[in-house]
């Protein structure tokens, strides 16, 4: 029986490493064991990232929000627990987005909460 040689699929395995440690510093990039160990540490904190900047996200909208509401009178929780006792379904997201560019709608929104 004869015996199998595997050179070629390993030569293309760590190719494939090296290819993603492109751009790397030093030997991250062109040594295959340090190359992996980076390719596998920065997978990881991509994926930790893309987490971490939705929560980013939402506490800018927060600030922006809370801001607004300040100039408008009114303090950001109180003004959250408002719009949820209103029935009044607009996110964070759309809320900061009206704050900074649309203030004047934002203000109809804080009359429509303050009214009792």
């Amino acid at each position: 029986m004869a015996r199998v040689k595997r050179g070629s699929s390993h030569t293309k395995h760590r190719s494939g490493i090296l290819k993603q440690a492109k751009g790397y510093y030093a030997g991250r990039k062109n040594l295959i064991r340090q190359a992996k160990n980076a390719v596998r540490k920065s997978g990881q904190r991509a994926y930790d990232h893309r987490k971490q900047k939705k929560r980013t996200r939402r506490a800018l909208w927060q600030v922006k929000i809370n801001a607004a509401a300040r100039a408008a009178g009114i303090n950001y929780s109180t003004f959250m627990n408002a719009l949820t006792k209103k029935n009044i379904l607009v996110d964070r997201k759309i809320l900061a987005t009206l704050a900074e560019h649309h203030p004047a709608l934002f203000d109809k929104i804080v009359a429509e909460v303050k009214k009792k």
